[in-house]
């Protein structure tokens, strides 16, 4: 009886073990556009202007001006309410507990994650490594937007033919892998 005991004990503290685990790695990526952007934007103040509410708001409302449309800054930008089209006014949310000094990573995940969950969805998108990566098991819309990021004509019907102009005009764009000139051939 003892010996069942200390296995469910064992069992329940490495189960609890891996669950921090996997939240620590869903950490790093949870709220990644919020905390960048904030970051960001407190580098960019003065030691008075952080302990300031109303002038962090003026300075945000300012700084989301100046971020490029239909990026995911943007998108930020309107969920906090720092925009004239934003449909919320959270940006208090943002302020204040920024003037109280309270870091980024809480201010995203916690205070403005509850007011609008939305704003931890935002995620940069990762980017495709051409020569690391099989061309043929991409889908399409990776392959066309390969070539749309690099400004080339993405008006093809199959695949195969996604595959063949990015290999045509591949060298344009990426550089090629070198080998390490020290190493020899076996």
């Amino acid at each position: 009886m003892q010996f069942i005991s200390s296995c469910t004990f064992l069992l329940v503290i490495l189960s609890n073990f891996a669950f921090v685990q996997s939240k620590k790695a869903l950490d790093e990526q949870h709220c990644e556009v919020c905390i960048k952007t904030i970051s960001t934007f407190a580098d960019t103040l003065s030691a008075e202007d952080k302990s300031n509410v109303e002038k962090i708001e003026k300075a945000f409302k300012t700084y989301c001006k100046k971020v490029k449309v239909d990026s995911k800054e943007h998108r930020l930008c309107y969920y906090v309410g720092a925009l004239e089209t934003s449909a919320t006014y959270a940006i208090g949310d943002l302020s204040k507990p920024l003037s109280w000094g309270i870091p980024v990573e809480k201010i995203c995940q916690e205070r403005l994650f509850k007011t609008n969950p939305q704003i931890c969805d935002l995620k940069y998108e990762k980017p495709i490594d051409i020569n690391g990566v099989d061309l043929n098991k991409l889908k399409v819309k990776d392959l066309k937007k390969i070539l749309t990021d690099w400004n080339e004509a993405a008006d093809f019907m199959e695949k195969s033919e996604y595959i063949r102009r990015i290999n045509e005009v591949k060298d344009k764009y990426v550089k090629p892998t070198t080998v390490d000139s020290n190493k020899k051939d076996l």
